[in-house]
């Protein structure tokens, strides 16, 4: 299984459409037997799913996300855990542990007014969503 999470500076980046790298961890048997920091080479919204797919990921673990995104993700198989916030390595360990708190509808759409909800607490890029 492969896992990648939007990284920055050691923890998941809040706003996966302008994440400029993912970690990617490789898991077997339960364990994570080797991890990767991958830069994205401006890839925007719409090519990210393409991006993780053609790296072979089975979930993503990311802050917020776009309901667009969310369709992708899916309609490619891949498991989205969203809303998450703080240490990469340590998401990837709760998420293998079975204790990853999460919310799948942390959405960030910045399509329309601000004052905007976010689904949760976290920073989408250049503002905070709460």
């Amino acid at each position: 299984m492969k896992i990648a999470v939007t990284y920055e500076n050691g923890s998941v980046f809040g706003h996966f459409g302008h994440t400029e790298q993912f970690k990617i961890y490789q898991v077997e048997d339960g364990a994570v037997v080797k991890a990767q920091v991958v830069p994205t080479n401006g890839s925007g919204h719409g090519a990210l799913v393409g991006f993780l797919a053609d790296h072979g990921v089975d979930c993503l673990i990311c802050g917020g996300i776009g309901p667009g995104a969310q369709a992708a993700l899916a309609q490619a198989g891949i498991r989205l855990y969203a809303g998450c916030t703080g240490s990469a390595d340590d998401r990837v360990s709760e998420l293998l542990a079975g204790s990853l708190a999460h919310a799948d509808g942390a959405t960030c759409d910045h399509h329309h007014d601000e004052g905007h909800d976010c689904g949760g607490q976290h920073t989408c890029g250049s503002h905070s969503c709460h």
